[in-house]
């Protein structure tokens, strides 16, 4: 398949299951990119792996607890499909994702959202959409 995934996560916490996301795509035979603890609370750590993953990747997965703000950054960024993942890390009020998952669905930015700590159903979903632009650039 010659279609690319990039993984990113807002912080450690989140990499479990960025990693369930990254293992699913790459059995349904994707490509990935990954790049882990570039939240918004040091978004300058951002910049530079999203850089290197533009131009290169075709949707991207953005694993966010707390807040979930990284994925609706994220998607005003870049100019292709962005699946967010909220995590249950977050702690708090509306913890356990609960907030992350209210804040990706209120995003004013387009972002697609799967359930809290749902990296299966992230993954699935990006492996279906780089299957299709896959076969629409073996065709030309």
């Amino acid at each position: 398949m010659s279609a690319t995934v990039g993984i990113l996560t807002a912080g450690t916490s989140d990499i479990l299951v960025a990693e369930e996301a990254r293992a699913v795509c790459e059995l349904m035979g994707c490509k990935t990119m990954k790049s882990y603890d570039v939240g918004v609370a040091g978004i300058h750590r951002l910049f530079k792996p999203l850089k290197e993953m533009v131009g290169k990747v075709d949707v991207y997965i953005v694993a966010a607890g707390r807040e979930g703000a990284l994925a609706g950054v994220v998607a005003g960024l870049v100019d292709a499909p962005v699946i967010g993942v909220p995590v249950s890390v977050g702690y708090g009020f509306r913890g356990n994702g609960e907030a992350a998952l209210s804040s990706m669905l209120q995003s004013c930015t387009p972002l697609l959202v799967v359930n809290i700590d749902a990296g299966f159903v992230a993954g699935a979903a990006a492996a279906q959409i780089c299957q299709k632009i896959s076969s629409r650039k073996n065709k030309n």
